[in-house]
């Protein structure tokens, strides 16, 4: 309380005066900053590693079979001039250009579920022979899971956990929410709000200086690692075209594919040439 002091001032009393901050509390809050800035890290890393996915499906799906087209007509113009010279130099080159045609070790397993017998999936096999295509899947999940997937990932990301246990829980819950914001599936991922809403919440606990020291080191660390698998998606192949056009990577595919047709008639011409 306060009390009258000499000349009209007024006092307070021990219990009101100004409380020195606890030692670890400028500590405290740079681990808070820290796991904000890395959890809005990882959502954008997840985000764009969802895009680049699901970019390279559609990319597959819609310009496999013209790349494949054409490794077959340059294949056929290659055989069709080692046929006329017969120079060895040119047999190399045609042995070359039809090994280029054969199917990748391994390409039965990255793509299995869109093969068929005879090394084509249903989408390319319909393409090739001018058959209506199904509608492939969105490149990128809706905003509207975007915004339930982000309001999960701050509040169950395992990165908050200060105990083994509660980390391998997170861990466990925040594996099904990426997988299930990878589908875009924004009914699971409301189902895994309500989850996580009647879960258990873990009790805070207050960290000593050393403990919040190593904290802050292992969130450096986890950064410098995600950097690196952020560099190394947006420097592969998928990821570089996905940035010439962020906000309309369809139109990207539809210009490639515009492109790639003009190189196929380009070919045929060329082999009808050589046949002839």
């Amino acid at each position: 309380m306060t009390q009258d002091a000499p000349g009209g001032r007024t006092t307070r009393s021990d219990e009101e005066q100004d409380v020195p901050p606890r030692p670890e509390a400028r500590l405290e809050k740079a681990v808070y900053a820290a796991e904000q800035a890395l959890i809005e890290f990882e959502i954008a890393l997840e985000t764009f590693r969802v895009e680049v996915e699901n970019f390279s499906r559609l990319h597959h799906q819609k310009l496999g079979p013209m790349y494949a087209r054409l490794d077959e007509l340059d294949a056929q113009i290659a055989e069709a001039k080692a046929s006329a010279s017969g120079d060895p130099e040119d047999l190399r080159k045609a042995q070359e250009a039809r090994a280029m045609v054969m199917p990748m070790p391994g390409v039965d397993e990255l793509f299995h579920n869109w093969m068929d017998s005879d090394g084509l999936s249903p989408e390319a096999a319909a393409m090739l022979n001018d058959q209506p295509v199904r509608a492939p899947k969105r490149v990128r999940p809706s905003e509207e899971a975007r915004k339930v997937y982000r309001e999960l990932a701050r509040k169950a990301h395992p990165d908050l956990a200060q105990e083994e246990t509660e980390r391998a829980r997170r861990e466990e819950f925040i594996t099904r929410v990426n997988a299930a914001y990878a589908l875009g599936d924004v009914g699971q991922l409301r189902e895994l709000a309500d989850e996580w809403a009647a879960g258990p919440v873990p009790e805070a606990r207050l960290s000593e200086s050393e403990e919040l020291y190593a904290r802050l080191e292992w969130l450096s660390q986890r950064k410098e690692l995600l950097a690196a698998v952020a560099h190394e998606l947006e420097e592969s192949a998928i990821g570089a075209m996905l940035r010439m056009a962020p906000e309309d990577p369809d139109r990207l595919l539809e210009e490639i594919a515009e492109q790639l047709l003009a190189q196929v008639a380009e070919r045929e011409r060329e082999l009808a040439g050589l046949v002839e």
